[in-house]
């Protein structure tokens, strides 16, 4: 049955708005040009079939810049062999493309997600091509941008010139997703499976015991925003006593679907969008992405405005839940880099861990392991040489690992110092006393 419906649907697009043929990858990115700005839809929209076609013209093209945010999927385009042809201009450093950006075939912008599209409404970013992963037309038209709306609308708006892959297996989402096949310069056939992320089977015991300790601080009828990562996942598994919980957030996996089946979230309470999910984007298993499709709970939006702060605060109780690679004494997350090596981006933590300080009884957190696979302390006296700070030290509320909560608002820096030193490895305890005595003196000071 599904491949009949396949090839019916192959049939339909084919016969269906001719105006625009389709053609081959390799023939739809002849658009490109040396020297060009080209925008890769992200996540699990990643454009895999046209950026194959364009490998296959890496002899023709240099010096070809590629924009993205998170992209997913292993990319024959990212190997050095094609060093000359194309480099890496990344908006958030996923795997795929790490050694690329660490080893000079690339870059990293350091952006919040609320502000990247101004970088293409500005022309500080002037892009010349948008490569897109869209569902089929509807009897209208009109293609979704399915997975992946953050950033990739305004790039569509943007660009000189859109390449779109249409693919059957992209879901149709409710909300801003939406574009006409007729702005489309040309267009691409695919059947591509989308890439998938189960979170919820990489989880540790400690990812398992900071979930826990996460679910201890959410009330009825707070308002959820996750990050990316196994400890968001792990929170939504620990919520299940929660009533009438709303979630506005930049991405979500699947937890979020397996609450909203359990009737335990329910939106019903939240400012912004009341009854509807807010999202910019979504990972997760084939699973999520079918409960996605034409499913009017969700409300897809661009990043400007799902991460503006202004927004998120209007929600009540946010409880915005991030993670981090290291957190000093005093506090500073580092969140993007692992010393002078680029590891991921600043994303949307900081857009929401601002607008849930601001929020009517919000509480920003930062979860993390308090320990590495090798036993080392992610916990440090101080952050890495060379090492990024995404939120500072005068932003954090709430800090959390598999040992506990430490509360730093209003705290001195001693203070935050000792209560920090409490959560850390027991392993480690010791060590980091020592290294807050010598910067700080000895505890005398009354801490209340």
């Amino acid at each position: 049955m599904a491949v009949y419906l396949a090839y019916i649907f192959r049939t339909f697009l084919k016969y269906t708005f001719m105006s625009v043929p389709y053609q081959s990858a390799e023939e739809a990115v002849k658009i490109v040009q040396s020297g060009q700005r080209i925008f890769l839809h992200g996540s699990a929209a990643t454009p895999t079939t046209l950026l194959n076609g364009l490998v296959k013209r890496s002899p023709e093209l240099r010096n070809v810049e590629l924009v993205a945010i998170s992209t997913l999927g292993e990319l024959e385009i990212t190997k050095s062999a094609y060093a000359d042809s194309f480099y890496f201009n990344s908006l958030f450093v996923s795997a795929n493309i790490r050694e690329a950006v660490n080893t000079g075939r690339g870059d990293y912008i350091p952006i919040f997600l609320s502000e990247i599209s101004r970088l293409f409404d500005k022309k500080i970013l002037p892009l010349d091509v948008a490569f897109l992963h869209v569902s089929p037309p509807d009897k209208h038209g009109f293609c979704s941008f399915g997975t992946s709306i953050d950033v990739a609308r305004s790039a569509a708006k943007n660009a000189k010139h859109i390449i779109a892959q249409i693919n059957p297996n992209m879901p149709r989402t409710h909300g801003d997703g939406f574009i006409h096949m007729s702005r489309f310069d040309a267009m691409v056939l695919c059947e591509d499976v989308l890439p998938e992320v189960n979170y919820g089977a990489q989880l540790t015991d400690e990812d398992l015991k900071i979930g826990r300790n996460i679910a201890d601080l959410v009330e009825d009828r707070s308002t959820l925003q996750m990050g990316i990562g196994t400890i968001p996942d792990a929170a939504l598994k620990s919520l299940g006593h929660c009533k009438d919980l709303g979630v506005h957030t930049e991405m979500f996996s699947d937890g979020v679907m397996d609450l909203l089946n359990k009737g335990v979230i329910t939106n019903a309470y939240k400012k912004k969008h009341p009854g509807k999910v807010v999202s910019g984007f979504v990972i997760g298993t084939r699973k999520l992405y079918n409960f996605l499709d034409d499913n009017p709970q969700f409300a897809f939006l661009e990043a400007s405005y799902v991460n503006d702060t202004r927004v998120i605060r209007a929600n009540p109780k946010v409880v915005a839940i991030n993670s981090a690679i290291e957190v000093d004494l005093t506090g500073q997350v580092v969140s993007d880099s692992i010393g002078t090596y680029q590891f991921s981006g600043v994303g949307g933590q900081m857009d929401f861990i601002r607008g849930a300080a601001l929020s009517d009884n919000g509480k920003p957190i930062i979860a993390l392991p308090s320990a590495t696979k090798k036993g080392q302390s992610k916990i440090v006296p101080h952050i890495k040489e060379g090492a990024g700070v995404v939120t500072t030290r005068a932003h954090m509320h709430y800090l959390i690992t598999e040992y506990g909560t430490a509360y730093l608002y209003g705290k001195s820096l001693r203070q935050r110092a000792y209560e920090i030193m409490k959560i850390a490895h027991p392993d480690h305890r010791e060590s980091l006393e020592k290294e807050i005595i010598k910067r700080f003196g000895s505890n005398q000071h009354p801490v209340r």
